[in-house]
């Protein structure tokens, strides 16, 4: 893990409330991706600055004990144009931890989630987020990058 200053930007993709109490996250958040792909949103993002996968953590209603939005989507150049269905996010700059997970596989991400929410960062609780890499989903060998805004 490491101390780093990430710059904003904008995100589009789809969205869900969730919590982690009683693995509703696990849940929520595995349906969500099953939509993000049977629903081909990576296509639907046509200003998008890359095919890196976001997973934003954001509108904490508390902490990460309480209920939050998780969006799936892209960095994408502005939010000039949301299309039907799709919701936008500014992001912005801060201070951040960055922790990888060794693999895409959901266990992996989940235990380095654990870790995080078991650990005694100074957590802002704004906007939290993974980055799953254009090769994510094929490879045992990508990461998965974890960054937590802290204060």
């Amino acid at each position: 893990m490491d101390k780093i200053d990430v710059t904003g930007f904008f995100l589009l993709g789809i969205a869900t409330r969730t919590t982690n109490q009683d693995g509703q996250a696990a849940k929520d958040i595995g349906d969500l991706w099953c939509r993000f792909m049977d629903d081909n949103v990576l296509l639907q993002i046509e200003d998008r600055i890359s095919d890196e996968v976001h997973c934003i953590y954001t509108d904490y209603e508390t902490d990460h004990t309480g209920p939050y939005t998780a969006i799936l989507g892209c960095k994408v150049n502005s939010l000039d144009h949301i299309p039907e269905g799709l919701v936008g996010l500014t992001v912005a700059p801060g201070t951040y931890v960055r922790f990888t997970a060794n693999s895409w596989m959901p266990d992996r991400v989940a235990e380095t989630w654990q870790y995080i929410w078991n650990s005694s960062l100074n957590r802002k609780y704004t906007a939290d987020f993974d980055v799953y890499g254009c090769n994510s989903c094929n490879s045992d060998d990508t990461r998965v990058e974890i960054y937590v805004a802290v204060k």
